[in-house]
This record gives C-alpha cells, structure tokens and sequence, in this order.
C-alpha cells in the first residue's frame, strides 16, 4: 500500500484553512494557527521540489495523485510517480497564497512568526521561485496527469465493458487477469480534473500562468473529454467531482453525474456497502455542488463571487449561507433571475461579484438580478 504518497493531502488542508479565513473573516485564526500552517506547509512543499537542469524546472518526484490506481511506473523497482499536475499545481498556489498570507499580516506577528520558525528572506525566494517553476507535463494537446502518462498504453474500454459489465473497480479486474492498472492510461476518479473542482476557471488560468503556460478553454475542455473519456468512476465521490467540473466547464452531462452522487447511497450504488454506513463525505459533497458548483459561488478578496450555470434540468433552487459574521444570507436562482436576501444586522454590506457586473447589498435589502442568457 503506497497511498502515503498522496503527499497533496497537505494541500488540501491549506486550501481548507485559506478558505475557512475567506468565508468566515476570521483574521484572528488567519493570523496566528493559520498563517503557521500554511507557513509550514509551503515548507514542505519548497523543500520536496528539487531542480532539473535539464528542464529548468523544479519537480517533485516519487508521489501518487488524488487518483488511486497509478502507485509506481509500469515494471519499476521504486513506488510512486513523477510529477502529478495535481500535486505540483497545488504547491504552486499553496506557495504562492502563503506568501500572499504572510505580507498580510501585520508587521509584529510576521515578525515573531518568522523568528520563532526560523523563516528568513532566503526561504521566501526560495517559495517565490519554486511556485513559478514546478514542472507540469503536457501530451497530445492535453494536459498529463503525471510524467510519462502520455507514454502509457491505452485500454479497450468498450471491451472490457462487455465483458464486465460493472467495471468501477477496473484495477482488481486487471489484476486477476494478472495486468496492473499502472500501464494504461485509466483513472478511478479524477486527478487533473481535480484542479477544476477547486479553482474557478479564472483562478485556475491564473494558476497556469504564474507556471507560464496558457490555460485556454479549448485546453481544458479537451483535458476534460481526455479523462472522461479514460475513468472509470471507482469512488462514490467520482460522480460528484466530475459533475462540478462539467457544470463549470458548461458541458452537458452535468446533470446526469449530479444525479448519480444524489443516488450513492440511496441506490448503493457500490453494491453492499450502504448497510456498512452512508459515504457523508460524498453526502456532503453533493450539498456542496449546490451551494457552490451551480452557482459558482466563490468567496475571495472580501466579496462574495458568483458564476451561475444554466442547468435545464434544475429550474429553480436556493439556500442560506453565513458570510463573514452574516448570518442567513439567502441565495435563490430560478428561470434566469437570481435574488440576493441580506437580513438586517450591524454588519458591513457584501460586496457581490459577477461575471458582467458588481453589486453592494446592504443589510436589511434584497437584490434582484437578471443573469445573461
């Protein structure tokens, strides 16, 4: 079992912290734990990069993805492959939000956390550097989930299907045919489509150019039919992620992965394992989708950011948030119109960013909105 390398979990704990301090306006927590976390979590992450003079790229080698099935090289004598995009595109923007974090923070705490965890100007450059030159692959016009993916052979899905009918667990299949999943190009959930899941497409563009590629739509939507095309969906939480990142991406199918996150556990879909336990996390996950994915509800630079997807199958839905010391904001979206309840409070007025435009709703007012077609 090699899934220690998942080394990108330390990632999502600084997204997590980053985006707690987002939504919650906690700069107490942001200037003491959570700067200290994220403080040494760009650490970890500047000291696994190493330098490849032949690329003039830092790399991180010897990981696994959020994917599962890719643990080592086809017939090689070590665990772990080289350069997963997820991984070192998270440590890019980990390095690059702590250090936006620590220029944050007034001048007495930066300067007590610096002398108590030995951070010195060096070490900031060294984040600097490392988060604008970690090496991402590229093959056949998409992006590669990991070095030498492109290199991989690819499988008769359409087979394997027929003859298996249920194939979500393809790497137990392959093995009692005594194959490894390491030598084709299969995914059992999404790794580099991961990244869509996470960042908003402007954020992720954003993230691809601080590494000095371009991020165009037609890249990313050709990664997206790339993976589609290559998963076989062996995590509950497969159909969730999937679902996001085609909503986002404006694709139709969203629906369809929506839905199959919705019935996981209600349909045990996985076959025994809802008398186990229910999967909360994939429960979660699908609350989320609503709250977040469909809206395209962000919350950075003190403003609450939204990017509606049309969904046609989802006519009209809404939901409460607490923002920054608000309670019971109220979103609600129904047939192209968009209202915006901020109840009456002594609280500062939220600022609300669209694509096409920029809103400031007071407490105590509702804000009615015509979104694009």
């Amino acid at each position: 079992d090699h899934s220690h390398l998942q080394r990108h979990v330390g990632s999502a704990v600084a997204y997590n912290v980053w985006q707690y301090c987002q939504a919650s306006g906690d700069t107490e927590f942001l200037h003491t734990k959570g700067a200290e976390m994220l403080l040494q979590i760009a650490r970890f992450w500047a000291d696994s990069a190493t330098w490849d003079e032949d690329l003039g790229r830092h790399r991180i080698r010897g990981v696994m993805g959020p994917d599962e099935y890719h643990d080592a090289y086809p017939d090689a004598d070590r665990p772990g492959i080289d350069d997963n995009t997820y991984t070192n595109v998270t440590a890019a923007w980990v390095l690059s939000r702590s250090l936006a974090a620590l220029r944050a923070l007034p001048e007495p705490r930066r300067r007590e956390l610096a002398e108590r965890t030995g951070l010195d100007d060096g070490e900031l450059e060294q984040w600097e550097d490392v988060s604008r030159t970690l090496y991402v692959p590229f093959h056949d016009g998409v992006i590669s989930q990991f070095e030498g993916y492109g290199g991989l052979a690819e499988l008769d899905w359409a087979d394997y299907r027929k003859r298996y009918g249920d194939i979500r667990r393809l790497d137990r299949i392959l093995e009692a045919e005594g194959d490894s999943v390491n030598r084709y190009k299969a995914s059992k959930q999404a790794d580099v489509l991961m990244l869509g899941y996470l960042f908003s497409p402007p954020e992720l563009a954003s993230l691809f150019r601080r590494l000095g590629h371009h991020l165009d739509d037609g890249l990313w939507q050709r990664t997206v039919d790339h993976y589609l095309d290559r998963t076989s969906h062996g995590s509950t939480l497969s159909g969730l992620v999937h679902g996001w990142v085609l909503a986002r991406a404006r694709r139709a199918g969203a629906w369809t992965f929506v839905q199959e996150a919705l019935r996981n556990d209600i349909a045990d879909l996985q076959g025994g394992t809802t008398g186990e336990g229910v999967h909360l996390g994939a429960m979660a996950g699908t609350l989320d989708l609503v709250q977040r994915g469909l809206p395209g509800l962000e919350t950075r630079e003190d403003a609450l950011w939204l990017d509606p997807v049309p969904v046609p199958e989802l006519s009209s839905y809404g939901f409460a948030l607490r923002y920054q010391g608000q309670w019971g904001v109220r979103l609600r979206l129904e047939h192209g119109r968009m209202e915006i309840v901020v109840p009456p409070s002594d609280r500062s007025p939220i600022d609300v960013r669209l694509p096409d435009r920029a809103v400031c709703v007071q407490p105590g007012e509702t804000c009615r909105l015509i979104l694009p077609e």
